[in-house]
C-alpha cells in the first residue's frame, strides 16, 4: 500500500510507481524565441488505482512552484493542494505530497511550469537559422528516449500510454506544427494560440512541438492523408524527392502491416542542429537536413540512398513503434532492429536497382564488430537508470537486431512473418508489447519454435563462430563465441545453418543446437571429385554467425571467389570472416592478403567497398607493426585498385548506375588517403576549376569528397591554401551535406598541425554541435595519437559541452582507433576518475578495441613470411 510510505521511496528506483497513471495530458505552451525560455501548464487526468498520499511523476530542468501544483478529484468540488513539492535532480521526478490520502478513482493533477529552450539539442531546446540574413531561433522538441520531462512534468515511460491535447501560444508569423493537425488558430495581434486536434493514446517520448519559419512541399497518398516536409524557408524543393519516397513508403507499409496509417497527416521537418539522424515522432517526423534533404545538383548518389533509407525506417515506427510501442527501454531493439530492417525492405521496392539487400551486409558487419567485443550487451539489455538508455541506442540494437530479424524471417519465409507481424501489431495496437509478445505471434503464425530459437540470440550477448572441417565425406562442424580479442567465449547458440556445394541448385537447412556435429552432405561425394569443388555455409549471408574453414576448404573458396562462382553477399562473406578471423589471431595476414587478391575482379559494389575498407584498415594497422613494409603493401593496394579506378573516372558515364556512381566516390577516396599521386594531381586541378565556378561539371558531388581528401594530402603547416579553400566552400554553401563533405576532409592531411587546427574548429562557433563527429572520424592514421592528446587537452569543455551519443562518439571514434598497450593503458588512467554512467559503456568497449589492435600488430609482427608474400603481391599485380 501507498499511504505509509515517505518520499525517500521514490529515490533510485529505475522506474515510477504505478499506484496513478494518466489518461489524457491537455498541455499549453508558450515559448520566447528571443529570450529562450518557455513557460506551460498541463492538466493531467489521472486514475488512482491504489490509495496513496504522493503523485510521483517525471521532471527535469523545469521551475515548478509548490503553489501553482494541485489535484481535483473528479466529481467532487474540493482542490487538494500539496504540504509538499520536491524535485529530485538525480531521479528526475517530481514528488507531490499530499496531507490526506487521494480518493481512489479519476481525478485531475494540475501543474504551472517554467523552463529554459536549451542548446543540448534535447526536450524543448533552440536551434539556430538564418531567414533574410538574420540568425533566428526556432523551439524544437526532441523527446526520446525520456527527455519529454525536460518540457512539461509527465509520466514518462513508454508504458504509461495516454491522449495528448496541446495548445500552443506563439508568434503570429510563425509556423506551428505537432503531432496532429491544427484545429483552430486564434490571432491576438504579435501573438496567436494554436489549438491541435488530440492525438490517440500515444507514449511521451513521440509528442512533438515546433515553432519557427518553414516553407513546405506536400502531396496526398491515395487513402488522402496530407505529407508534407517542411524545410528552411528557400529550400523547400530540396524536400521533393523525400515526400515522393514517404508517400510511397506509407502506403507499401499500410500493406505489409494490414493496417492504415493510422493518423491524418505526416509531417517530416528539417531541424539544422539535430542530435540524432531523425526522429519518428508520430505524424511529425523530424530529421536532421542531411538526411531529408536531396538537391538534385549538388548532392551525391550516397545522400539520395540516406534520405530514402532514414524516411523508409522512420515512417516504418509509426507502426512498429508508435502504433505498438516497447514496454520498456529493454526491448528497444524491437523498435530499432526492426525498423532498420523492413527499411530496406522499403527502399529494394522502390529502387531495386541499388541492390540494398547487399547493402544491407554492412549493416551486419557494424553489428559483428561490436558484438565480438566482451564489453557488448544482449540484445535485450536491463536498464537500471535513465542515464543509461541513451548508449544503448547503438550497433546492437540497430544493426545486430536487424540481421537477427532477417535471419527468422529468412528462416520462416517472406510471407508466414508477414501474416504473423500483421497479426502482431492488430494484437498490440495502441498498447505495449515485450520481445516474448512478438516471438509468440511468429510461434503461433508459422508453428516454429521460434521463442526457444530466439532466446539464445536476444538474452545472450556475442554470437557465434562456426568451424568446419571435410573429412570422409562429412562435414564437421563446430561453433564458439566469435570475440576479436581471440579469446574463448561461453556461449552457445541454435544456429540456422545454410549450405551448399559447387553451385547454388543444392542447399541444405538445419538447426545447429550442439557444440559439434557432423553433417553428412548429400551428394557431397560426387561433387568433391570436381576440380572446382567449394563448400559454402550460411549462404547468401542471412545468418548472424561467423564460418571458419580448414586450410583446404578456404583455398578452395578462394578460387571460387576468383572464379566467380559465389553471389555477391557470399564473396561478401568470405572476405568479411577472415577479416575478422585475422584480426582475432586465429588466420594469417598472409591468407588474408592472397584473399583481397582474388576480388581483383569484383563486379558488385558492396564486396568492392569491403575489400578497400578491409585493405585501408590493413595498412594503418601495418603502419604500427611493420612500418618497413608499407613500400609493398601500398603498391600492391594502388595497383589493385588502379585497374577499377581507370574503368569508373572522375566523370559519370550516360545511364551508369546509382552504385557506380558510389562506387567512383568511394575509390577514388581510397587512392587519395593512399597519396597516389595520379588521383591527388587529377584532383586538384578540377578543384581549382570548382573552387572558382561551383556550377562546374568538373566536380559532381559523387567525387567532390574523394578531391576534398586528396587535395588535403598537398596541405600542410607551411602551405595552407587547400585547408582555407575548403573552409572557403564551408562557409559559402547552405547545403549541409556540403558543408558535411568539407568537415569529413579537414582532418586528413598527413600534417598533424593541421590535424589539431582541423580539431580546434571542431570546438568554435563555425561547427554545429551535431557536426562534431564527421571532423573526428576524418582523421588520418598518421594523426590518431595527435587526436588522442587533443580530446585529453580539451576534456572538461567537451564533457561540459556535449551530451548523448555525440560525447561518446568523440569517445569512441578518438580512442579506439589507438593500437597500443600502452596508449590503452593512458586511456584506463585518463578516464578512471572521469567516467560516468553515460559513458561507461563506450569508454570500456573504445579502450578493449585498443586491445585487440595491439594484439593484432604483435601478432603481425611474428609472421615471418609477410615480407616475401606482400613482396610477390606487389610485384604479381
Amino acid at each position: 500500500m501507498a499511504a505509509e510510505q515517505s518520499a525517500e521511496h521514490f529515490r533510485g528506483q529505475a522506474r515510477l510507481p504505478g499506484f496513478a497513471a494518466p489518461r489524457r495530458y491537455d498541455l499549453r505552451l508558450t515559448p520566447d524565441l528571443a529570450a529562450c525560455t518557455f513557460s506551460g501548464s498541463v492538466d493531467i487526468s489521472l486514475d488512482v488505482a491504489a490509495p496513496t498520499r504522493f503523485l510521483v511523476l517525471n521532471a527535469a530542468d523545469l521551475d515548478v512552484s509548490p503553489a501553482d501544483v494541485h489535484f481535483a478529484p473528479q466529481g467532487s468540488d474540493q482542490v487538494l493542494r500539496p504540504v509538499e513539492v520536491t524535485n529530485e535532480l538525480k531521479d528526475e521526478i517530481l514528488i507531490i505530497r499530499f496531507n490526506e490520502l487521494l480518493p481512489l478513482g479519476k481525478g485531475t493533477l494540475v501543474i504551472a511550469f517554467q523552463g529554459t529552450l536549451n542548446d543540448k539539442m534535447k526536450g524543448f531546446y533552440r536551434s539556430v537559422y538564418e531567414l533574410n540574413g538574420e540568425k533566428k531561433n526556432m523551439a524544437v522538441t526532441q523527446f526520446e528516449p525520456a527527455d519529454a520531462r525536460r518540457c512539461f512534468p509527465c509520466w514518462d515511460e513508454p508504458a504509461f500510454k495516454a491522449v495528448f491535447k496541446i495548445t500552443l501560444e506563439v508568434p503570429s508569423e510563425t509556423v506551428a506544427l505537432s503531432n496532429m493537425p491544427v484545429v483552430e488558430e486564434k490571432f491576438n495581434g504579435p501573438t496567436k494560440t494554436v489549438y491541435f486536434q488530440e492525438t490517440p493514446i500515444m507514449s511521451t517520448y513521440l509528442v512533438a512541438v515546433i515553432v519557427g519559419m518553414f516553407d513546405y512541399v506536400e502531396a496526398f497518398t491515395s487513402d488522402g492523408t496530407s505529407v508534407r516536409v517542411y524545410t528552411q524557408v528557400g529550400k523547400s524543393a530540396q524536400g521533393n524527392f523525400a515526400l515522393e519516397v514517404a508517400v510511397k513508403t506509407l502506403i507499401l507499409f499500410k500493406e505489409y502491416f494490414a493496417v492504415p496509417y493510422p493518423l491524418p497527416k505526416m509531417d517530416m521537418i528539417a531541424i539544422p542542429d539535430f542530435s540524432a539522424g531523425a526522429m519518428e515522432n508520430y505524424g511529425l517526423v523530424t530529421y536532421r537536413e542531411t538526411a531529408l534533404l536531396f538537391d538534385e545538383r549538388h548532392s551525391a548518389a550516397a545522400n539520395k540512398q540516406r534520405v530514402a533509407v532514414v524516411v523508409a525506417h522512420e515512417l516504418a515506427h509509426q507502426w512498429f513503434g508508435n502504433l505498438v510501442t516497447m514496454e520498456w527501454w529493454t526491448h528497444l531493439w524491437l523498435n530499432e532492429g526492426f525498423a532498420t530492417w523492413v527499411s530496406y525492405l522499403a527502399a529494394d521496392s522502390f529502387f531495386p536497382e541499388w541492390n540494398v539487400w547487399i547493402q544491407f551486409l554492412e549493416e551486419s558487419t557494424t553489428g559483428f564488430r561490436l558484438d565480438a567485443l566482451a564489453g557488448s550487451h544482449p540484445i535485450e539489455v536491463d536498464v537500471n537508470h535513465v542515464d543509461e538508455i541513451d548508449e544503448i541506442f547503438d550497433a546492437i540494437s540497430y544493426r545486430k537486431g536487424a540481421a537477427v530479424i532477417r535471419m527468422l524471417q529468412s528462416y520462416l519465409g517472406a510471407e508466414i512473418f508477414q501474416k504473423s507481424l500483421a497479426a502482431y501489431i492488430k494484437k498490440y495496437a495502441y498498447s505495449n508489447a515485450k520481445t516474448e509478445d512478438l516471438w509468440a505471434a511468429l510461434e503461433e503464425g508459422s508453428g516454429e519454435p521460434v521463442n526457444t530459437l530466439m532466446h539464445s540470440w536476444t538474452k545472450q550477448q556475442g554470437y557465434p563462430v562456426v568451424s568446419v572441417k571435410l573429412k570422409d565425406g562429412k562435414l564437421e562442424l563446430e561453433q564458439t563465441q566469435f570475440l576479436s580479442s581471440g579469446s574463448e567465449g561461453v556461449g552457445q547458440w541454435v544456429v540456422p545453418i545454410t549450405l551448399c556445394c559447387c553451385s547454388y541448385s543444392l542447399q541444405q537447412k538445419f538447426l545447429f543446437r550442439e557444440k559439434q556435429e557432423d553433417f553428412k552432405l548429400a551428394g557431397l561425394l560426387e561433387c568433391q571429385k570436381n576440380d572446382d569443388f567449394w563448400v559454402k555455409l550460411n549462404v547468401d549471408q542471412t545468418g548472424f554467425y561467423r564460418v571458419s574453414y580448414d586450410e583446404e576448404l578456404a583455398s578452395q573458396l578462394r578460387h571460387a571467389v576468383g572464379a566467380n562462382k559465389l553471389s555477391a553477399a557470399d564473396r561478401y562473406g568470405v572476405l568479411d570472416d577472415t577479416y575478422a578471423l585475422c584480426m582475432a589471431g586465429k588466420q594469417k595476414l598472409v591468407t588474408l592478403l592472397h584473399l583481397i587478391a582474388a576480388y581483383k575482379d569484383e563486379t558488385e559494389y558492396t564486396v568492392l567497398a569491403l575489400a578497400i575498407q578491409t585493405s585501408l584498415s590493413i595498412f594503418e594497422m601495418m603502419a604500427v607493426a611493420a612500418p618497413g613494409e608499407l613500400g609493398n603493401m601500398k603498391k600492391f593496394l594502388i595497383d589493385f585498385l588502379e585497374p577499377f579506378a581507370q574503368r569508373v573516372g572522375w566523370d559519370a558515364k550516360s545511364g551508369e548506375g546509382h552504385l557506380n556512381a558510389l562506387l567512383r566516390g568511394t575509390l577514388l577516396t581510397a587512392l587519395a588517403e593512399l597519396g597516389h599521386e595520379a588521383t591527388i594531381n587529377e584532383a586538384v586541378r578540377r578543384f581549382n576549376v570548382f573552387l572558382e565556378d561551383r556550377e562546374t561539371p568538373l566536380l559532381p558531388p559523387d567525387v567532390r569528397k574523394a578531391a576534398y581528401v586528396a587535395l588535403m594530402q598537398t596541405v600542410s603547416k607551411s602551405n595552407k591554401a587547400g585547408y582555407e579553400s575548403l573552409l572557403k566552400i564551408y562557409r559559402e554553401t547552405d547545403l549541409s551535406q556540403e558543408k558535411v563533405r568539407v568537415l569529413g576532409s579537414l582532418a586528413s592531411s598527413p600534417d598533424p598541425d593541421v590535424v589539431r587546427e582541423a580539431l580546434n574548429l571542431v570546438l568554435s562557433p563555425e561547427v554545429r554541435n551535431q557536426d562534431c563527429i564527421f571532423v573526428l572520424r576524418g582523421v588520418t592514421a598518421a594523426a590518431h595519437e595527435v587526436a588522442w592528446t587533443w580530446l585529453k587537452e580539451n576534456w572538461d569543455y567537451i564533457a561540459e559541452t556535449f551530451t548523448g551519443h555525440i560525447l561518446t562518439y568523440f569517445i569512441s571514434v578518438t580512442v579506439s582507433p589507438l593500437a597500443t598497450d600502452e596508449k590503452g593503458d593512458e586511456a584506463e588512467e585518463f578516464f578512471k576518475t572521469r567516467t560516468k554512467a553515460s559513458i561507461a559503456r563506450t569508454v570500456k568497449q573504445s579502450i578493449e578495441r585498443v586491445r585487440i589492435k595491439a594484439k593484432w600488430v604483435e601478432s603481425t609482427k611474428g609472421e615471418a613470411d609477410l615480407g616475401t608474400v606482400l613482396k610477390e603481391l606487389a610485384h604479381k599485380h
